[in-house]
């Protein structure tokens, strides 16, 4: 990601956090950068329709604004309510494609949590997870071998958080990783919403042969704080019927696997 995108994706940042707009003079003095160069930027934001053509001020488009009480930021207890029925289709269709004797790495987040009650209990396989909700749902099957790092307990997303949990990452080969995302944007690429998840998945993602992006249509064309990868890093994509047409065609012209559910 280079140092402009890396500029863009801070800028949205600062005007989430100023309620969703603030001054271009206010932009240059948080940035350290000049009004020009804040100018520039937001043009190119214009353009993706991210912030509102206003005189001397980044507004943000209402659609990119935090809503539903998330001043707190996320909570899994929360997400878990969201687009229940369309995660639990997800999750069922990704559990679907493990197979016997499958390595698989299981990230954060609610749709996750989906995926893991609807493992197939007489598959054999062998599970890398971080999260004590993803382990409480499998824990209990004989037929998983269960890979589980310890560390620091994030409540909000119910990770566990340590450089040696990254060294577990990074010496396991799995054939699949099933990989979450807070936001989905076709120019920011793939956020989240806490930095300290973020050494935690780009780990995850270089250690599997297969890279899945399992989530519901609500996170396209979304942008959280902390950026952690592109969308061509993934070979898959799961979703529901609700994605965009822009988005089928994006996904078809990079040539990623999409599989709508």
């Amino acid at each position: 990601m280079g140092k402009k995108d890396v500029r863009l994706n801070r800028l949205v940042e600062i005007l989430r956090m100023q309620n969703g707009g603030t001054t271009i003079r206010e932009l240059a003095s948080m940035l350290d950068v000049s009004e020009m160069t804040i100018r520039r930027d937001l043009e190119v934001l214009k353009a993706q329709n991210i912030v509102l053509d206003i005189p001397g001020a980044g507004v943000l488009n209402s659609k990119y604004i935090v809503n539903q009480n998330e001043e707190d930021g996320y909570q899994l207890s929360v997400a878990s309510k969201s687009h229940r029925t369309e995660k639990s289709r997800l999750g069922k269709f990704a559990a679907s494609l493990i197979k016997q004797d499958d390595c698989v790495i299981i990230d954060n987040g609610s749709t996750m949590e989906c995926l893991a009650e609807n493992l197939d209990c007489n598959t054999r396989m062998t599970i890398l997870t971080c999260n004590l909700n993803i382990l409480n749902k499998i824990c209990n099957n004989p037929n998983f071998s269960i890979i589980f790092g310890g560390g620091y307990y994030h409540p909000d997303t119910t990770l566990f958080e340590s450089a040696e949990n990254i060294e577990l990452i990074k010496n396991t080969r799995a054939t699949k990783v099933f990989a979450s995302a807070a936001g989905v944007h076709s120019t920011m690429g793939i956020t989240c919403a806490n930095s300290y998840e973020l050494e935690t998945k780009q780990a995850l993602l270089e250690s599997g042969a297969e890279k899945i992006l399992l989530v519901d249509s609500s996170k396209f064309d979304i942008i959280k704080p902390c950026f952690w990868t592109d969308i061509d890093a993934f070979d898959h994509v799961i979703t529901d019927k609700n994605i965009s047409e822009e988005w089928i065609d994006l996904l078809k012209e990079k040539g990623i696997r999409l599989d709508i559910v």
